[in-house]
């Protein structure tokens, strides 16, 4: 494991989501389809990209090139992507990575592990917490803020208690770790049963660490007689990066983005949608689409 940053690094944790050193707006290239509009300006937060699934074929080149041209200001790298940012990489290649975004305009906000600590053999737990460990010192090198994992159900043969508290005490062995690194954990929203605000919840307040947020997932599960205010009020302590699905699809993206104001949340919000043969297109038609529903006038 690498060493861990000075603390005076360590990314202070609050409802407004990262520190301004992660958050500045970066330089808008002339004559870019990232432009800003005076309303545009305006908003809070950000959009950026999760590469799973609408980018996982791009290698890392090509995916800042994608983003640079279409507007998104982030990346949140999944694991296993045609990308190749893993805990595999050697010294010299974290450091290719680290100089290839410090030249681009694209920030790499989180690295998206699959790690998860539901399963209820010991030993699969051991490993997941092992490979966070692994992620969490590949993000200290790049200087990433946080690494993303997620729970991914509830195991019919445990009762969901048992789970549950297994989950929490499993993500505060990886947070102190995280938090010797400077480093966050972004736990997603995720699964089925463990995708419920009020499991997550549960999650949260037994883990009970400063370095431990979440990922805002726009699940169903969010909205509740048409609204997701119960879930939002629910789980905003700890909302540190938001995904966003298909903006067609009936989610209330509308009151997510006015929630989102209502907090003063000034993170990024990253679009998570399917693969296309013909991705760049399928981004330009999202950025516009999000533009529209998260203006502030129209919230």
């Amino acid at each position: 494991m690498t060493s861990p940053l000075p603390r005076r690094r360590f990314l202070k944790i609050g409802s407004t989501g990262l520190a301004g050193a992660f958050l500045s707006p970066p330089a808008i290239r002339a004559g870019s389809e990232s432009r800003q509009s005076p309303a545009a300006e305006e908003r809070l937060f950000r959009l950026g990209l999760v590469t799973y699934n609408i980018a996982r074929h791009l290698d890392l080149e090509a995916l800042l090139q994608a983003c640079e041209q279409l507007g998104y200001e982030a990346l949140e790298l999944r694991s296993t992507h045609r990308h190749g940012v893993e805990p595999s990489l050697r010294a010299e290649e974290r450091q290719s990575v680290q100089s290839r975004f410090a030249a681009s305009s694209v920030k790499l906000i989180c690295l998206g592990s699959a790690c998860e600590y539901h399963d209820p053999r010991p030993e699969v737990v051991k490993k997941n917490i092992e490979e966070t460990k692994a992620f969490l010192g590949l993000a200290h090198d790049l200087e990433v803020p946080a690494v993303k994992v997620r729970p991914n159900g509830l195991p019919k043969q445990v009762d969901e208690r048992t789970t549950l508290r297994q989950i929490a005490e499993a993500l505060r062995e990886c947070a102190e770790t995280a938090e010797g690194l400077g480093v966050q954990i972004w736990v997603e929203v995720h699964g089925r049963g463990t995708a419920e605000p009020e499991r997550m919840q549960r999650i949260l307040d037994w883990c009970d660490h400063p370095a431990v947020g979440i990922t805002w997932n726009s699940n169903p599960q969010d909205v509740r007689n048409g609204s997701i205010r119960p879930a939002f009020d629910m789980l905003k302590p700890w909302i540190r990066n938001v995904h966003l699905k298909e903006l067609y699809s009936g989610y209330p993206y509308r009151e997510l983005f006015s929630a989102l104001r209502s907090i003063g949340y000034s993170g990024f919000t990253l679009a998570e949608i399917a693969g296309s043969t013909d991705p760049h297109r399928v981004l330009r038609y999202f950025r516009a689409l999000w533009q529209e529903l998260s203006q502030p006038s129209q919230s």
